[in-house]
């Protein structure tokens, strides 16, 4: 396996920068036109991911960058997604004159908010999923106008209904490429990194039934066991693909988790800390500022 461990850009600021960017106009969201965006001179095909979402149309792309282990095809499709965390590197050799836009959204824009509990729902976001949606001409149009009315919405000065407009202009958009996914690939036989997968897919059950509270955090023992591989080569797989161990893929869905329980309901913190498997709030508390710099109820104060 590679030595080098991708590269993180932990905020949309840092990516602004790194592409020769004015500053975002919001720090959590942000959309960007093709066109002035610098793109990378140095000769190394380079892995990266980011920590928050994005949605990316492009034009006159041609290359297949590795998404995950497995290859994106951008060959005839155009608009691809990412969740934080996803790994993807573009060959060095690639030749292309991008035209287009592409939508950043920090997780931390969605709580509070339907959209953070749903998100995860969209199949497009994970690595099953290995080539570009194509577009025709009528639902590029579409999606294009959606996007132009974000980027109004975006450009124009922050008040009190900013974050709900557009909230809900990313939702359209996000159910009208459903739509447009499941005509493309109603027949497809999907090609996926399977171990990736079943990680994402074990952790998103396991937290979101009742295992969690009466058995607490799952072990990397458990996990690996569930996959069928072992522990070291989990953690070795892990730690190439994504920059990091079993443990902190457990302890971001933890996060995942609180976040959506203190934005969007009353319990209380132990409460919380009860439904995710913690016999001591304390213990939870202190994982949870840890991870994010805030305790539960600074962040919970944050949307009052």
């Amino acid at each position: 396996m590679p030595s080098v461990q991708p590269r993180r850009i932990k905020t949309i600021s840092a990516f602004h920068q790194l592409r020769g960017l004015p500053k975002p106009e919001h720090p959590l969201i942000s959309v960007i036109n093709f066109a002035p965006v610098e793109h990378p001179t140095d000769n190394d095909t380079t892995s990266i991911f980011f920590d928050f979402y994005s949605i990316v149309l492009k034009r006159n792309f041609y290359a297949k960058m590795k998404y995950g282990q497995e290859a994106y095809d951008f060959d005839k499709g155009v608009l691809a997604f990412m969740s934080p965390g996803q790994v993807f590197s573009i060959p060095s050799d690639a030749a292309y004159a991008l035209s287009g836009w592409m939508i950043l959204v920090h997780p931390d824009f969605l709580w509070n908010t339907p959209l953070a509990k749903i998100i995860s729902r969209y199949e497009f976001f994970n690595y099953a999923v290995n080539e570009a949606l194509h577009l025709s001409e009528k639902e590029e149009a579409i999606l294009t106008n959606i996007v132009q009315n974000l980027e109004q919405e975006y450009h124009s000065n922050i008040d009190g209904f900013s974050q709900n407009v557009m909230i809900a202009q990313l939702e359209l958009l996000l159910t009208y490429s459903d739509r447009f996914y499941n005509r493309q690939f109603i027949t497809r036989k999907i090609s996926s990194h399977q171990i990736l997968e079943k990680l994402e897919r074990f952790l998103h059950d396991y937290f979101g039934g009742d295992e969690i509270t009466s058995k607490g955090l799952p072990s990397v023992q458990l996990i690996a066991e569930q996959l069928n591989v072992s522990q070291n080569y989990l953690g070795s797989l892990l730690k190439v693909l994504t920059g990091q161990s079993t443990q902190q893929h457990i302890h971001n869905k933890l996060i995942e988790k609180a976040k959506e329980k203190l934005s969007t309901t009353d319990l209380t913190v132990s409460e919380i800390a009860y439904t995710l498997g913690f016999e001591h709030s304390q213990s939870f508390s202190k994982i949870f500022k840890a991870k994010t710099t805030y305790s539960p109820s600074e962040f919970r104060q944050s949307f009052n």
